[in-house]
């Protein structure tokens, strides 16, 4: 961690006292906004080229470190001209630019970009290999005016290999560690998304979920990240994991922003057809739901029991902090339906159904949803035993040290989505997480929400597709116990570690979660108070200074 200091504004001199003078202060890039950003641009303070020059230096500062990129988009810079150009000669009778319009955006690295970069999700197996098209999410990106900046490192195959692999490692990227504590787990599978974001190496990034990969990483990073209903956001192009579940979200430093990011992504797909699910021709306006007051009249339930999926030193010292966040949903003009019991958790996880629904979609999806999609597969990886010997044959998958357990045990069972076990299994599993689950409780008690830690919001939303919203609620003390995973790769535990609140709600409630989220985060303000130890010195002032 040498060179790498908490930025002051003493830092910033005099690169910043001279544009501070001249009356153009840039905003700090470790929480700028997507209005700081697009005031800026507006008003020529900076230009989208300044904003690429000053995300790529702050990834060259720590990323030796945190590894949370993976690789850097060669064509960044000249993208980023090309839009101020469009800016610059944008007249008041021209189309309107893209809302995104010149704003640089991380991707995670399971997401086909079709352009110089690969799409590898954390393997060997798939560097070199080139997708037909861009993924349907990048697409929607590209069309709102981003800078694709750089894809992120994350949980090798979204953690699906083994759990023997730690969170945040992947063969290509080597192993992602969050910037709050030294060693600090970063959380997966989105893992270099969260800690890219929480930095501010990129305005926000994508995220990918299964059982709580945006989510996690996001509450443990002092981000905000949406998991959507499964079908609101297009999985086309993105490396499966598993298609019942499987979801593309942001992950943001605020709700708003992360608000921006979500209403450029959804809407339908004739290559996912579970977009077809969506019940709206337009989709509602998610940034104008961020009201200060959009807790008042809610009902919001309290899940009591949701820690039966596990418990861990991880999140024994949240439940004080989420506990006191009940007085501010009710100061804010929520009614809190307290003691809330779910049913159908011990079930679940006496069932075992989860890993049995993602062992079928292991076995079934990736031929199917990714590699015949491929241009070039210079690995020739077209199933999922291909990928094992390959994974077991390469040097560069540190094989067998991580092992290939859940691959395994899936070519083991064979069993195809199309077979009536898998639907004995995964009706279960629906059974126990919606009528005896979330979507239960909501009804039951006419409920507008539910709250719990973030962790647990995610894991109860998994198999019944439904949204979820984590916004920062706290951090772990400064006298906390530093305990490492038994690899010694990183810590559980350690000081100023964040954690976050979890809203869950019924399927398609995005513009109402976030309203709720954006209220409980303005009552809060959580993310101020809870500092990286780790970020990066360079702003937007040094390189305006620069220039001069």
């Amino acid at each position: 961690m040498r060179g790498i200091t908490i930025i002051t504004l003493a830092a910033l001199s005099p690169a910043f006292s001279f544009v501070v003078a001249l009356g153009n202060s840039p905003p700090l890039l470790l929480d700028a906004s997507l209005e700081d950003l697009r005031s800026g641009l507006d008003q020529g303070v900076f230009t989208s080229v300044d904003l690429v020059q000053a995300y790529l230096a702050r990834i060259k500062e720590t990323n030796h470190v945190l590894h949370a990129v993976v690789e850097i988009n060669p064509d960044a810079l000249a993208i980023a001209a090309q839009l101020d150009r469009q800016r610059a000669e944008a007249g008041p009778d021209d189309a309107p630019l893209g809302p995104l319009h010149g704003i640089p955006v991380l991707v995670k690295d399971n997401m086909a970009t079709a352009d110089k970069m690969n799409t590898t999700a954390g393997s060997f197996a798939l560097v070199g290999a080139r997708p037909k098209s861009d993924s349907t999410v990048v697409s929607k990106l590209r069309k709102a005016g981003a800078v694709l900046l750089a894809k992120t490192n994350m949980s090798q195959w979204a953690s699906a290999r083994s759990g023997s692999i730690p969170e945040g490692w992947s063969a290509v990227g080597g192993q992602t560690f969050g910037a709050y504590f030294p060693g600090q787990n970063p959380s997966g599978s989105s893992s270099g998304s969260a800690v890219g974001t929480s930095i501010g190496l990129a305005w926000a990034a994508l995220g990918s979920e299964t059982t709580s990969s945006i989510i996690q990483p996001a509450h443990i990073n002092n981000c905000v990240g949406i998991k959507p209903t499964l079908g609101l956001t297009s999985r086309h192009l993105v490396v499966p994991m598993s298609t019942h579940m499987d979801s593309v979200g942001p992950i943001a430093r605020s709700v708003k922003d992360a608000a921006h990011l979500l209403a450029a992504i959804v809407g339908p797909d004739a290559n996912d057809n579970y977009t077809t699910a969506i019940p709206f021709h337009e989709p509602p306006d998610y940034v104008a739901a961020c009201k200060p007051d959009a807790l008042r009249g809610k009902r919001i339930g309290v899940v009591r029991n949701a820690h039966q999926l596990f418990f861990d030193e991880a999140t024994e010292t949240s439940f004080e902090a989420f506990n006191n966040s009940l007085h501010v949903l009710r100061d804010a003009g929520a009614q809190v339906v307290d003691g809330i019991m779910l049913d159908g958790i011990q079930p679940f996880v006496d069932g075992g159904y989860l890993f049995n629904v993602l062992a079928a979609d292991l076995y079934s999806n990736l031929p199917e949803q990714y590699v015949r999609h491929l241009d070039e597969n210079p690995q020739n990886i077209h199933s999922l035993k291909d990928l094992a010997d390959f994974t077991k044959s390469s040097p560069n998958e540190n094989y067998p040290a991580y092992d290939t357990q859940f691959w395994d045990i899936a070519l083991n069972m064979a069993m195809s989505v199309d077979s009536p076990e898998f639907w004995s299994q995964y009706s279960a599993a629906r059974h126990n997480l919606g009528p005896l689950g979330i979507t239960g409780a909501l009804q039951q008690y006419s409920l507008d929400a539910l709250v719990m830690p973030s962790l647990y919001a995610s894991l109860s939303a998994s198999i019944i597709g439904t949204p979820v919203i984590s916004v920062p609620l706290g951090k772990s003390p400064d006298n906390s116990p530093v305990i490492p995973f038994p690899d010694q790769t990183s810590n559980v535990t350690a000081p100023n570690q964040p954690f976050g609140i979890g809203f869950a709600g019924p399927p398609f409630s995005e513009e109402s979660l976030i309203g709720m989220a954006y209220a409980f985060e303005q009552k809060t303000q959580i993310r101020t108070k809870v500092s990286p130890i780790i970020q990066p010195t360079t702003e937007l002032a040094h390189i305006l200074a620069s220039k001069e």
